[in-house]
């Protein structure tokens, strides 16, 4: 099993984290490794065989405290405290404070971003689509990480779709920049095609973040989209897999 770890520096020795890739399960195409081997598929609702999944997520659950707490995303910006949820809790982030509570992301270019605080007291995970993302899930999940006693809170950014690849419409650079006008640089038009852009959901995620008192923000630095053998991607497949991304206080 391939993990790609955060690259923060400076995070609580009590504090774990990690997102999956593609490499070391069982499923098989669409949800493959991308080179001819089994896929980690983590989703149980992308049409892969139950049976595969179940083992998918063992193999995941052989190297965790406990079962991870799964939640039902649907690209919106409830944040729920993990402890007192269950899989079939509908929120698109959740926080953890007691130890061995694990909070998990399910992703297929969507960003994933994984909280912490500098004390190692509570942690967070946040699946932010774009909508999502100009909803406000960052910013509720920071509040409810505060709300729990977080000092100094430090993000990491996921393994998500590429600057270069997220293609949108006018209504997603419409939707940002009503809120903040400056994320419109995070916007670059694509020639030619009128009323297209390519957005960076990385600088739109870092303006959100610093907008809240989160400075200390490490990652974003893949795509999803143009690294095939490493994710999964939804936007250059369709039928595909989902990646994990999880975070725990030891």
């Amino acid at each position: 099993m391939q993990l790609l770890l955060p690259d923060w520096r400076n995070a609580p020795d009590n504090v774990a984290a990690f997102t999956t890739m593609r490499q070391g399960g069982v499923s098989v195409a669409p949800c493959d490794d991308g080179q001819g081997g089994g896929g980690l598929n983590l989703g149980d609702h992308v049409e892969d065989d139950p049976a595969r999944v179940a083992e998918n997520r063992r193999r995941l659950r052989s190297i965790l405290p406990a079962e991870p707490v799964w939640l039902t995303q649907v690209h919106g910006t409830v944040v729920r405290d993990a402890a007192d949820a269950g899989g079939a809790v509908v929120a698109d982030a959740s926080i953890a404070h007691r130890a061995g509570v694990v909070c998990a992301m399910m992703t297929a270019d969507c960003l994933p971003v994984l909280f912490c605080d500098t004390a190692g007291s509570v942690v967070g995970a946040a699946h932010a689509g774009w909508r999502g993302l100009v909803g406000g899930v960052l910013e509720n999940t920071v509040a409810a990480m505060r709300a729990r006693g977080a000092g100094d809170i430090m993000a990491w950014l996921g393994p998500a779709i590429g600057p270069q690849r997220f293609e949108v419409g006018s209504d997603v650079l419409d939707a940002f920049t009503a809120y903040d006008a400056h994320s419109k640089t995070a916007f670059a038009a694509i020639a030619g095609r009128d009323g297209k852009y390519l957005a960076d959901i990385y600088q739109l995620a870092r303006r959100r973040l610093q907008q809240v008192g989160v400075d200390q923000i490490s990652g974003g630095d893949h795509c999803t989209v143009i690294e095939a053998h490493s994710f999964y991607s939804y936007r250059r497949d369709r039928l595909t897999g989902r990646m994990t991304s999880l975070i725990w206080l030891k």
